[in-house]
């Protein structure tokens, strides 16, 4: 018995990376899950892993920066898995860039794939957890912007802390339908981390020093096992926040 039992998870960018980890924790806890991305192979792959669980797991190639990708991925979850219970906003473009760099088009795709996916995919979610007595939203954050030195941090952080106040708003807009709504800060390693620590080792090193725990987070058992507890009966009074999953290196205040 999983504390996910009978219920469905849409998951977006959950191909790899975080999202793949949380998609994988909450797999296991029993949850049939719904994974998009804009690429097949890796989609794929991760929906057969997803299997090798015992739950369902279906998938969609999709761009959530376009209007018309975000309503056909939540209505291909609620048709193939029988509605929506969870929604975990992963997907993003956005990404460090010094602000005389950024140009007007890098910024509006950030905010595309960023909070104004988030919202469209939050708004389509509604109704069907409603019907199905309420829900849980996860909308995947940063500590960029508390940062003590935010260079380079300026854009992503803005789209970043954007979706933040989405969250707190739904998080006091939809507590009467029982649809609780948070945020996770988090430190974990991604192919694309990856990449960056074998390329950048002395910098890499620094980094992690500069992590009170000593290391940097695994997807699934620290960033995952906290979407688990964001989803379960145990987090029931626990709606609007953001949880810094990062080994205590963010200063929230």
């Amino acid at each position: 018995m999983g504390v996910l039992d009978g219920k469905v998870a849409l998951i977006t960018g959950g191909g790899k990376g975080v999202g793949f980890g949380i998609a994988s924790a909450l797999s296991k806890e029993g949850a049939d899950i719904f994974i998009c991305g804009r690429h097949e192979k890796p989609l794929a792959a991760a929906a057969e892993k997803l299997q090798a669980n015992g739950v369902r797991a279906e998938y969609l190639v999709g761009n959530v920066s376009e209007a018309d990708d975000c309503s056909s991925i939540v209505e291909a979850c609620a048709e193939r898995l029988g509605g929506v219970d969870i929604l975990v906003n992963n997907a993003n473009d956005a990404m460090p860039i010094p602000l005389l760099d950024v140009s007007d088009d890098d910024f509006t795709r950030f905010f595309r794939t960023g909070p104004l996916a988030v919202l469209r995919l939050m708004k389509a979610c509604h109704p069907l957890m409603v019907a199905r007595g309420g829900g849980s939203v996860i909308n995947l954050v940063t500590s960029s912007a508390v940062r003590w030195d935010m260079a380079t941090y300026g854009p992503y952080a803005a789209v970043k802390e954007a979706t933040r106040s989405l969250t707190r708003a739904a998080g006091c807009e939809w507590g009467k339908d029982n649809i609780r709504v948070n945020a996770i800060a988090p430190h974990a390693m991604t192919p694309s981390l990856q990449w960056w620590t074998e390329t950048y080792p002395e910098a890499a090193e620094a980094f992690v020093k500069s992590i009170p725990l000593g290391r940097i987070g695994d997807a699934e058992q620290d960033i995952g096992r906290i979407a688990v507890f964001l989803c379960s009966t145990d987090a029931a009074y626990l709606s609007g926040v953001t949880i810094p999953a990062d080994g205590g290196h963010s200063r929230w205040g």
